[in-house]
């Protein structure tokens, strides 16, 4: 792939790269949430008092995040980390970008750290990326480690008060809940703030109506993010499962409300 070198990924769970690689055609038509919460970070990017010093996505996936920093501080170029190389090749392609001159990307497994070459970084911006990590506040803490003094971190991610109605119905049905185990944002806020002056704290919910809990799960799986380190169901479980789903409130109009908790961090890491 143009502008793009290939390092260590044995770390992360093969389900996790493999799930991304075959939607990656389909991830940007189902990112809505995802693209708005990008939109949202940049804004609050936009007016940072930046530092000399590298500048990175953290796991970029097509660079919806990058772009949207990027209007709104044009010549702001980060480097894009993923371990999707399909998905840094989609977005290199939905950029429309010269050939001889792409963006910086690199395919790496952020459950290794950081790259060297991000060491004193100026700005690490993040969002929807570190909850696939195997040990999210490790990963986090080592981010704010490699920050240069002023340099910042920007974040969003879902937590673990995400899809209380999914964890209902399983409950309701006797079945495991097979979602992805998400951190929990108080054990997230500790870390940064032990490093970091928090500018901006927020834990915020957002959500979509479903005509049913399947077509949920299948909206999950366009994205790609329906990898889960959980056992599956057999096909007897999910039939009780979306039995139970479908006893779950109607929202206005029709379908069920799902939601999630997101944590948003904008933090500054204090200058000597």
């Amino acid at each position: 792939m143009a502008g793009d070198r290939v390092m260590g990924t044995a770390a992360i769970p093969d389900q996790v790269r493999a799930s991304f690689t075959r939607q990656a055609a389909s991830y940007e038509r189902e990112a809505s949430l995802q693209r708005g919460v990008a939109w949202r970070l940049a804004r609050l990017c936009r007016a940072l008092p930046l530092v000399e010093g590298p500048c990175a996505d953290l796991g970029a996936g097509t660079g919806l995040l990058s772009r949207a920093i990027a209007k709104q501080r044009p010549g702001l170029e980060l480097l894009r980390l993923d371990v999707c190389p399909a998905l840094l090749q989609r977005g290199l392609d939905a950029d429309a970008v010269d050939p001889a001159s792409p963006p910086p990307t690199l395919s790496w497994d952020l459950n290794q750290g950081l790259p060297p070459e991000l060491g004193q970084a100026a700005l690490l911006a993040s969002s929807f990326a570190l909850h696939w990590l195997e040990h999210p506040a490790e990963q986090l803490e080592h981010w704010c480690r490699m920050l240069r003094p002023a340099g910042w971190l920007v974040l969003a991610l879902p937590t673990a008060g995400s899809f209380p109605q999914w964890h209902q119905a399983a409950a309701g049905a006797q079945v495991a809940c097979t979602a992805l185990p998400l951190p929990e944002a108080a054990d997230l806020i500790g870390v940064a703030e032990g490093y970091l002056r928090l500018h901006r704290l927020q834990r915020l919910r957002f959500s979509r109506r479903a005509a049913s809990g399947l077509s949920f799960l299948r909206r999950i799986s366009g994205l790609g993010a329906g990898a889960s380190p959980m056992p599956g169901l057999a096909p007897g479980e999910w039939r009780r499962l979306e039995a139970h789903w479908a006893s779950l409130p109607e929202r206005e109009g029709g379908g069920k409300l799902l939601s999630w908790e997101m944590l948003l961090v904008v933090g500054q890491k204090p200058a000597r």
